[in-house]
């Protein structure tokens, strides 16, 4: 299984390089009515924001704190402008988005753009854009599946179809623009087949990166409140479980995709269950030794 570093050091050989999140002050079409309101049921976006990555704040000033963080530990570091927050291509207006793309890539020791954003909201002439970006520097465009079942995606207040997903990525692919799913495992009324089932959809796709993480159910969510109200068939993991489901994932992923995550961290705070207490690295110790032992 090859590391998400390697993955990086083949692109950007002998350089090591970090992410910076950008909150560009997007929205998503499910939370302001274009589609649906109040966004998909589990998310909570303060839960993975960093303390730096203000949307109040121009695009260049939260890449240089963002620099400042990490560069007390690497110096030499170079970066990736990471648009994280909601959805990074929900605009009408191509020139606003390629304004922001432009002000974070012109910022000293930016070398890529990392763009997340839903496949509903990639239309040609925003691949178009990040195809020409793409030629200058690399563009990764990470987009939200979270599932392959369209019964579910309906039921996460999500909007879109997996159609849609094999749309996007198809296109983008074919653009040269390098491609990675995000999919959760345990949403409600799915089984382990079924998670199963969506990450070999997810590998019969031209990606080249896949992100997964554990379902966590947040304070203040409609999936929290869905489930504390007994409305939703949901069991969260517990680590055994989630440790031996992960073996068997990585076995259906072929080499040629890298598995960037396993594990969420949301703020202690904020969780509700499963209450694991984990950093990415712990779970990666115990997830080796339950590959070993496996």
């Amino acid at each position: 299984m090859i590391s998400y570093s390697d993955y990086l050091n083949n692109i950007f050989p002998g350089v090591k390089v970090q992410k910076i999140s950008v909150n560009a002050g997007f929205s998503c079409p499910n939370r302001d009515g274009t589609i649906g309101i109040g966004g998909c049921s589990y998310c909570r976006n303060d839960s993975f924001s960093p303390a730096y990555c203000m949307e109040k704040e121009p695009i260049s000033l939260q890449i240089e704190k963002g620099k400042a963080f990490f560069a007390r530990k690497y110096p030499q570091m170079k970066y990736l402008a990471y648009f994280q927050a909601y959805t990074n291509t929900y605009s009408q207006d191509i020139d606003l988005l390629k304004n922001m793309y432009e002000e974070a890539i012109g910022c000293k020791d930016i070398v890529g753009l990392v763009i997340g954003t839903r496949p509903d909201t990639l239309p040609d002439r925003v691949i178009n854009l990040l195809a020409d970006i793409n030629l200058r520097l690399p563009v990764f465009l990470e987009i939200g599946a979270e599932t392959s079942s369209d019964q579910t995606l309906s039921a996460i207040n999500r909007h879109h179809t997996w159609k849609d997903v094999s749309d996007a990525v198809n296109r983008a692919a074919d653009k040269g623009i390098r491609c990675g799913l995000h999919l959760i495992a345990g949403l409600p009324g799915e089984d382990r087949q079924q998670i199963l089932a969506n990450v070999k959809a997810a590998c019969g796709l031209p990606i080249e990166t896949l992100k997964l993480h554990q379902l966590q159910i947040l304070k203040d969510t409609p999936l929290c409140r869905q489930w504390e109200a007994g409305e939703i068939d949901l069991q969260p993991f517990s680590l055994d479980e989630y440790l031996d489901l992960c073996v068997e994932i990585i076995k259906i992923v072929p080499d040629s995709i890298v598995i960037e995550r396993f594990l969420s961290q949301s703020p202690p705070g904020l969780v509700v269950e499963p209450k694991w207490g984990l950093k990415n690295y712990q779970f990666m110790n115990l997830l080796h030794k339950t590959i070993i032992e496996s």
